[in-house]
């Protein structure tokens, strides 16, 4: 944990497929990006921002998620989340998230994770 600082930032990328619509997670009626689609992106850009700064016996996880989806995406668009760390309090770590499509915002929040034992968590 005393690795993990402000700044620290994870991005991942994808194509969005026909599998990552609002139609196709049940989220909505139309084919373009869907947002759960998008919440599990900045959590993966979140993961990614820890990178190994973990000990092995502890894993982080999400507590909260507030996000604003500003711009459809349709399928074939490159997206790219972002995740930096705005706050660590003990074990809570916040993010500042966003998700980009090109040179445009399609979304933005914070989310909040939690560092956690791995053993018995989840018994």
């Amino acid at each position: 944990m005393d690795e993990i600082s402000t700044g620290l930032r994870g991005v991942v990328s994808a194509v969005v497929g026909i599998e990552d619509t609002a139609i196709a997670l049940g989220s909505g009626d139309v084919e373009v990006l869907a947002t759960p689609r998008i919440v599990a992106m900045v959590e993966a850009a979140a993961i990614a921002a820890l990178g190994d700064r973990l000990a092995l016996t502890t894993t982080s996880v999400g507590t909260h998620i507030d996000l604003r989806h500003l711009a459809p995406s349709p399928i074939g668009a490159v997206v790219t989340a972002s995740a930096e760390v705005s706050a660590v309090v003990q074990r809570t770590i916040t993010f500042s998230v966003e998700a980009h499509m090109a040179d445009a915002v399609i979304a933005e929040g914070a989310h909040t994770r939690v560092v956690v034992r791995r053993e018995g968590f989840g018994s």
